[in-house]
């Protein structure tokens, strides 16, 4: 991740010797509900393990109601001005929360809105690392060591099509996946997570080294993971369970909190981030 300066005018950092808080910045679509639920949930999990952290928690919204390409097009194009804003409030990180979002502007392109979110807030004097759900889920599964996957998404077909072939691209092959076709995107926020691993075990997940119970940030599944792990005997994880493990690598901290996974369980707490 790009390096981090001493921030002088950080007035509320607790005091080292003490304890540290981290101000956690997110871009999210406009209707979405539920990374600023999740992200939060894992992190302040943590702190049942490192009780002298503390999170604090920031957004700015991007304009979507309909996972749409047209929409979704529209929204990135909004991104630069939210890391931006959230640079003005000197975040540690930042994370853009939607996955489909950045697969549908091309291959790869996850490294690209990063460098250049990342641009953005170092131009506005408060540089902070990026992290992409859509990256985030790449490097999670890598770090697994997960070349084939199942996978659940709540797009339509041709919107999780592109979430297979963009994984493909980056070498992790999809064997088997489930489009939930939900085009409106509070109702994929209203999907109940407890069916997650029944329509998970319906999949042919028993060549896969993983599963993805959520190809999507929207989707709520984090109450479901470690409950489809002992039903599938599968390490599971969710776009939202990669993107906090990267935020806490980002960071320079051990990525672990229970009830997470086990990408979060402390088996991979210092693995690498992508630079």
């Amino acid at each position: 991740m790009p390096d981090r300066t001493d921030r002088t005018d950080r007035t509320d950092r607790t005091d080292r010797t003490t304890g540290r808080t981290f101000r956690i910045g997110q871009i999210v679509p406009s209707s979405n509900v539920t990374m600023e639920t999740e992200i939060p949930a894992i992190l302040r999990a943590r702190q049942s393990l490192v009780p002298d952290e503390r999170f604090t928690f920031h957004s700015s919204r991007m304009r979507m109601t309909h996972v749409t390409p047209e929409q979704l097009k529209a929204m990135d194009a909004d991104s630069d001005r939210c890391a931006v804003e959230l640079s003005d409030a000197r975040v540690d990180v930042l994370g853009y929360a939607c996955l489909v979002a950045i697969m549908s502007m091309g291959l790869g392109y996850h490294r690209t809105a990063q460098e250049r979110l990342h641009l953005r807030t170092a131009e506005n004097g408060g540089p902070a690392p990026v992290v992409t759900s859509a990256g985030a889920l790449v490097h999670g599964l890598h770090t697994l060591g997960a070349r084939k996957v199942v996978l659940l998404a709540p797009y339509m077909r041709p919107l999780t099509r592109t979430v297979v072939d963009y994984l493909g691209h980056e070498g992790i092959e999809v064997l088997d996946h489930q489009a939930l076709e939900i085009p409106d995107n509070l109702d994929v926020a209203a999907h109940d997570p407890a069916r997650l691993p029944g329509l998970a075990r319906a999949l042919d997940y028993a060549e896969a080294d993983a599963v993805v119970l959520s190809a999507c940030v929207q989707m709520p599944s984090l109450t479901a993971i470690e409950d489809a792990e002992q039903l599938l005997g599968k390490p599971v994880v969710s776009a939202a369970v990669c993107t906090a493990h990267q935020m806490l690598r980002a960071l320079d901290l051990d990525a672990v909190a229970p009830g997470a996974g086990h990408l979060l369980s402390g088996a991979y707490a210092q693995a690498p981030s992508p630079r």
